[in-house]
């Protein structure tokens, strides 16, 4: 079907300059457009959904004046911030001080280009899709630091150093989950790692699930999803915007749509980390058991994504805060040692009779 619009589009004008380097720059764009117009209206109720949620966990309603049950909250939301005035502080350095914003949600949008939504559905299909997502995504700390000096503000720096100092301590710890998920897949690909979940002894029985990288690599599994919490500043590991410490972390100057950029930013990582651990752990748009192969794959993805990105929200609704040096102690001296040994142990396991991932 893709490949028939994309034809039927690259037919419209018979010239050179139109099938050579005009329709695929709007197909492109096309492709962009489709990918980033659901994920903004995903990021904007997950917003929602948060509040209804740590509602209902604390006998609560949660939104539910902006239409019915509450569903236009959002839109209101986005329509406030819209409207505020950006405002720039006198001493602050203006142009770092805009870049900043955009250099934090860039990486968040840019993430998306390789994640596969199905079989060879993907914005583009490389074969470094995993290093590519490690690189797009350690850019983010920069946007932090440059928003939090370029303030000119005690608080808003003290914030930035502290986000940057986690978000680079607990990256470390979630390369190694990448590399360790690399080794059994034996590919950069994050389709051929998800088709490479879908074989195995459990397969043939129909326990689809069983084959998953989840139950092999639970330790890293874990650690992936506790560092996705740190890596994207949630809870029990927000002391960056504790409130009763430090204000609002890095973007306490901000305001207007400047300031929705970074919660923007935000909620699209907790996208991003959630359909990545399903890819990487849950068997992407796989079916968990051969019953159950009728419904649509691009269906079991979703609902495995909502289901790990609900987990972010009952940690926050759920956990106390850590304190700094906590957090800090719990990246260095237990996480990464921990990656490192279950790396050890998973090459040693594919050396042996017993590798499972031949």
């Amino acid at each position: 079907m893709i490949d028939a619009i994309y034809n039927s589009g690259l037919g419209m004008i018979n010239a050179t300059w139109w099938s050579g380097m005009a329709w695929p720059v709007v197909w492109n764009l096309i492709k962009i457009i489709v990918v980033v117009l659901p994920l903004f209206a995903l990021v904007a109720y997950l917003t929602l959904w948060e509040r209804k949620l740590i509602g209902w966990i604390q006998i609560r309603v949660g939104p539910n004046r902006v239409g019915p049950l509450g569903l236009l909250q959002p839109i209101a939301d986005a329509l406030k911030l819209l409207t505020k005035e950006i405002l720039v502080p006198t001493a602050a350095s203006k142009g770092l001080f805009l870049l900043g914003p955009i250099l934090t949600i860039m990486p968040a949008l840019a993430a998306w280009v390789v994640v596969p939504f199905g079989p060879e559905v993907a914005l583009s299909n490389i074969n470094a899709g995993l290093l590519f997502v490690m690189a797009i995504t350690s850019m983010e700390v920069y946007g932090v630091i440059i928003a939090g000096w370029a303030s000119n503000s005690k608080y808003a720096f003290l914030g930035a150093l502290r986000a940057s100092a986690q978000m680079v301590s607990y990256e470390i710890a979630m390369g190694f989950c990448l590399v360790v998920v690399l080794m059994v897949s034996a590919s950069l690909n994050l389709t051929d790692i998800v088709t490479g979940q879908g074989k195995g002894q459990f397969v043939s029985m129909g326990l689809n699930f069983l084959s998953w990288n989840w139950l092999p690599l639970l330790p890293i599994f874990l650690v992936y999803f506790i560092s996705g919490l740190a890596e994207t500043n949630r809870h029990p590991f927000d002391v960056v915007e504790g409130e009763s410490e430090i204000v609002a972390g890095h973007m306490v100057e901000y305001s207007g749509m400047s300031y929705a950029m970074f919660y923007l930013a935000e909620y699209a990582n907790m996208w991003l980390v959630s359909i990545l651990a399903v890819i990487m752990f849950l068997g992407g748009w796989l079916s968990p058991i051969a019953a159950l192969d009728w419904i649509p794959g691009w269906i079991w993805l979703g609902a495995k994504t909502f289901f790990v990105v609900t987990l972010f929200i009952w940690v926050r609704a759920t956990f106390p805060r850590y304190r700094y040096d906590q957090i800090m102690r719990l990246g260095w001296k237990i996480f990464i040692p921990v990656t490192l040994i279950w790396l050890l142990v998973v090459g040693a396991w594919m050396q042996t009779s017993w590798n499972i991932w031949k």
